[in-house]
């Protein structure tokens, strides 16, 4: 067994990871966003991948969710632990809280969301009611927990296109339709580790709140930036921590 992490801000450091090497994985859908980085955390199997490439080079949109996704199936991953950069639509999740999120929206219209291009035999429909892996969700919970960290155990994620942020209409309307956070990559990857099988659970850290708030200036990448790298060591110890209670 061994767990994927996708995402992974620094967590292929050679001083964290034991005995990591790097291997290119081909797939039917082309070439993985990076090369995936095998080793040990905590004797611990891990597979991680940069969901945007190793300098953050890729788009949302052009992330190939489906060769990340089978790339990490093949290579022998079995369970899958995300981080996601996210903006708030909910006034008390602030900045630096974790959401272990539960339910997605998917507001995407560009990305392939399936690995069926035809149905050669009979129709394939994947179950997406509880798209989050339950158990991988409580661990995460425990985990953040243990860790005294300023989380909320459920969430709706409201995934957009992007490269974009919202416009203020948008972000009131999502908003009124009940999502807590919003990003630009979880519910593709969420719908293709499901349908691939995977047990998919994903960690999203405030890091705004988005453009709906009138009391302070529109999301700026730069902010998302500056929050991010603040909380960046949290994101490490709750995956870290997390990787040793999954069996």
């Amino acid at each position: 067994m061994a767990i994927g992490i996708i995402g992974g801000s620094g967590l292929d450091d050679p001083e964290m990871i034991e005995n990591p090497e790097e291997k290119e994985v081909s797939t039917p859908y082309g070439s993985p966003s990076s090369a995936l980085t095998t080793g040990k955390i905590n004797g611990v199997d891990v597979v991680i991948l940069a969901r945007h490439g190793k300098k953050h080079s890729i788009p949302p949109t052009a992330i190939n969710n489906r060769a990340n996704i089978y790339a990490l199936n093949k290579i022998g991953c079995t369970h899958i632990l995300a981080t996601t950069a996210c903006g708030s639509l909910k006034e008390e999740i602030n900045r630096g809280h974790f959401v272990i999120l539960d339910q997605f929206i998917d507001f995407t219209r560009l990305r392939k969301l399936t690995f069926h291009e035809e149905f050669k035999d009979a129709p394939l429909h994947t179950p997406m009611a509880e798209p989050f892996d339950e158990e991988l969700r409580n661990k995460l919970i425990e985990t953040c927990r243990e860790l005294k960290l300023p989380h909320h155990e459920r969430g709706t994620v409201v995934t957009i296109e992007g490269s974009r942020f919202s416009t203020k209409a948008e972000s009131l309307m999502f908003r009124s339709w009940g999502a807590d956070v919003i990003n630009m990559s979880t519910a593709p990857e969420c719908i293709l580790a499901n349908e691939a099988g995977l047990k998919y659970a994903a960690v999203a850290m405030s890091t705004d709140y988005d453009c709906w708030r009138e009391s302070e200036a529109p999301v700026t990448w730069e902010e998302i930036v500056k929050t991010f790298n603040k909380n960046g060591d949290n994101v490490k110890k709750i995956l870290i921590n997390t990787l040793n209670k999954i069996k």
